[in-house]
């Protein structure tokens, strides 16, 4: 990492040495004023570029598999919780930083009531609110009536196949953790809070305590240890086990972002069934390519290598069914951050465990020599294929800009000592040239934008028909709710102990965990996956629109470059590589594009008129009640069914509606906000990177011509600051050839 990013800071130092060069330029009395206005801009953006490229590596696994041990390993330190298991903030990132340093981002008071409204659909006994108005969790009497109802509910309401229910857990962390951020939350806003060296540790109260994390919208943590360069983000993400399926989607989010993934499994679990789940979800979005795999190991779970080796050679045979020849890799996370502290650092038994652990000589050094393959996997993944490959781009980009600048330099110096007619042939020569040029301008930029519009039509089709209520993903959603099937014979009890209204809230919470569950491990990705082939969709539109284009430009600076030999004059410096577009990130970061989140389709449950739910069911059970009265037991349980099953075909109805509306409302954001705009923005990406190839020939020489012919100018002044400027670019062109050879050669 330390290699590359020293040849990042090359290429900003040569980025900045030819930004001085346009500087002297403009210095030079009368001819540079306004020379290399549209080329500073260039290096302004490259700049820009460089430094803001943020290369992604998101670390994921179930809960409990040693994601965050992992993470404090690479930067040799306890800086985030380790054991936090389900608690753990969604997504903790963490950059390399001057100072240790944590920003915590929390959400509004808006967010959080309308987090507490949807938990509270069909929520049991409505008697509980004395106000018919919007829950306020800023309102002390909301406060009291939510706890007191949260405490009189049944254990089989609070707790559903042996585990606590999502949403009684989200409502009473907020509850709980209230007082210690009622200072902190803005009503509509996002606030944020900070926490510097002094007072880092106090952030793993918020990422570990599950009153405190409910109230996060992020983490972002600023390390000053490790060997991980400071374009690197690491991203510790929530267990993809955990309970709650919009952890799930909100992860997804940010793989979408990553450029590698680290996926870390267990050995003492091996690969288990929600794994599976989630990697075949990642393989689903396209981006299980970007994936390689780390089976964490404890070494008091294994007696032997051989032990392990039976493990990850299991592990590695279940990877292959969802991945061919999947890219693993075995260590241990913990032996690897107690390695990296001093004695004076780890506790007593954390010493003996280091001690011990050493003594076992073939795991440890097993884990050793897995660690350093590792290391190398990511060098070579991050810098070497993606990271060299960016800068190189860079480095072409500057080397044209430069050819340029000598290009100008040449042809000024030679207009400073010729006659009327000497200067007369070169500007025509150049004149006839720059109409051309205008022409092919104008051409591609018509051409571009028909283009444009052309794939835009396509495209709207594309996402109306991948969206359409009948045949597209909304309708798999509707089918799924549909086609659900409530055991009704497990909730006659809880009708006989609990009542109607907290049956239906039984029942609900089953069809909603079943629903998010699908629509997180089933309709996201196909969203994802459909979005990414568009993505691809509109660059490879381009691309073939733009390539004879390409193949015109470098004839035209073919051309131009023979006038300038018949004129005496050096040639500029064409690049012979084919048109390459920045990366897709870079054009969406650039055009502030953003892939709306998955999460927002499910959110269906704000909508749904649990009123009118209630009334149906509530109804026919009082009703069936009536009828059945004096009937037998077995037929008042059947009646009592009966009227459930009513409850619950209004349910899955108003359940469809919302999803209905919520598909409607993403289809229109995606195709009008996302991917139309990606079209727009591709397309003047193209257009520039093709017009920017022109930015080497010399077009306006009006004003040296007119002072060299009235005799205003001091010829060999203006000359010696010319060659001043020819020395600079010989040095940056050295330096350049320098860099690419490094960076070839890496």
């Amino acid at each position: 990492m330390d290699k590359y990013h020293s040849f990042k800071q090359e290429l900003l130092q040569i980025n900045q040495d030819i930004s001085s060069l346009f500087l002297s330029a403009g210095n030079i009395p009368g001819i540079g004023e306004y020379a290399f206005h549209n080329q500073d801009t260039v290096c302004d953006k490259i700049r820009e570029q460089i430094s803001g490229e943020m290369l992604k590596i998101a670390v994921a696994g179930p809960i409990k598999s040693g994601k965050s041990t992992f993470v404090n390993a690479l930067f040799k330190g306890d800086y985030l919780k380790r054991g936090a298991g389900v608690i753990t903030s969604i997504v903790t990132r963490i950059h390399r930083g001057e100072n240790l340093k944590a920003y915590l981002w929390f959400k509004s008071w808006n967010k959080v009531n309308s987090d507490i409204e949807k938990a509270m659909v069909l929520f049991p006994s409505s008697q509980w609110r004395s106000e018919k108005d919007s829950f306020d969790i800023c309102r002390e009497k909301d406060r009291k009536e939510l706890s007191l109802a949260l405490e009189s509910l049944s254990s089989d309401l609070l707790i559903t196949n042996d585990t606590r229910s999502v949403n009684s857990v989200l409502l009473s962390s907020y509850i709980k953790g209230y007082d210690r951020v009622k200072d902190i939350i803005l009503k509509d806003k996002t606030a944020a809070l900070n926490f510097d060296a002094d007072k880092f540790e106090e952030h793993k109260e918020f990422a570990g305590d599950d009153s405190l994390a409910v109230y996060l919208n992020d983490i972002q943590l600023e390390i000053n240890s490790g060997h991980i360069d400071s374009n690197i983000e690491i991203a510790d993400c929530q267990g993809s086990d955990s309970p709650n399926p919009l952890h799930l989607a909100m992860i997804q989010d940010y793989l979408l972002l990553t450029h590698l993934i680290v996926y870390v499994i267990s050995s003492r679990t091996g690969l288990r069934q929600a794994d599976i789940k989630f990697l075949s979800a990642i393989k689903k979005m396209g981006i299980i390519e970007n994936t390689i795999f780390l089976i964490n190991f404890d070494f008091s779970e294994h007696d032997s290598i051989n032990d392990l080796n039976r493990v990850v050679h299991m592990v590695k045979e279940e990877l292959a069914m969802i991945i061919p020849e999947p890219d693993v890799y075995t260590l241990s996370a913990l032996f690897n951050l107690f390695k990296s502290k001093t004695r004076d650092d780890l506790t007593i038994k954390d010493n003996l465990r280091l001690a011990q652990w050493k003594g076992e000589i073939a795991l440890s050094e097993f884990s050793n020599q897995e660690t350093e393959r590792f290391e190398n996997a990511i060098h070579q993944k991050l810098t070497k294929e993606r990271y060299a490959l960016l800068l190189a781009n860079h480095l072409e980009r500057l080397r044209v800009i430069n050819s340029g600048i000598e290009h100008w330099v040449t042809i000024n110096n030679d207009i400073l000592f010729k006659d009327a007619f000497g200067i007369n042939e070169i500007l025509e020569g150049i004149k006839i040239h720059e109409k051309k040029t205008q022409k092919i301008k104008n051409l591609i930029k018509n051409t571009l934008d028909g283009a444009a519009h052309k794939i835009k039509q396509s495209l709207r089709n594309d996402v109306d028909g991948f969206f359409d209520n009948r045949s597209g993903i909304p309708a798999q959603v509707i089918s799924f709710i549909k086609n659900y099937n409530v055991a009704y014979n497990e909730f006659e009890n809880h009708l006989k102990s609990s009542g109607f209204s907290n049956v239906m809230y039984l029942v609900f919470q089953d069809i909603r965990k079943a629903l998010d569950a699908y629509m997180a491990e089933s309709a996201t990705p196909d969203i994802i996956r459909f979005v990414r082939d568009t993505e691809q969709k509109i660059i490879e539109h381009f691309e073939t629109i733009a390539g004879p284009y390409d193949t015109m430009v470098r004839e035209a600076l073919d051309e131009y470059n023979s006038t300038m030999k018949i004129l005496g004059i050096p040639p500029v410096e064409i690049s012979r590589k084919n048109i390459s577009l920045p990366d897709i990130s870079s054009i969406k970061n650039n055009a502030g594009l953003k892939f709306p989140s998955g999460s927002n389709i499910m959110n269906y449950s704000a909508s749904i008129k649990t009123d009118a739910v209630m009334r149906l069911g509530f109804y026919r059970f009082i009703l069936f009640v009536k009828k059945l009265i004096k009937k037998p037991e077995q037929e008042k349980n059947k009646g009592e069914i009966m009227a459930l099953k009513g409850g619950v075909a209004r349910l899955k109805q108003e359940t469809e509606k919302s999803v209905n509306f919520l598909f409607k409302d993403y289809r229109e954001n995606i195709k009008y906000q996302y991917i139309l705009k990606l079209a727009d923005a591709v397309s003047n990406s193209f257009n520039k990177s093709l017009a920017e190839q022109f930015e080497s020939y010399v077009t306006d020489l009006s004003q040296i011509a007119e002072l060299v012919k009235e005799k205003r100018i001091n010829k060999d002044q203006t000359s010696s600051d010319l060659k001043n400027i020819l020395n600079g670019c010989q040095d940056v062109n050295k330096k350049i050839n320098t860099l690419k050879q490094k960076i070839e050669t890496s």
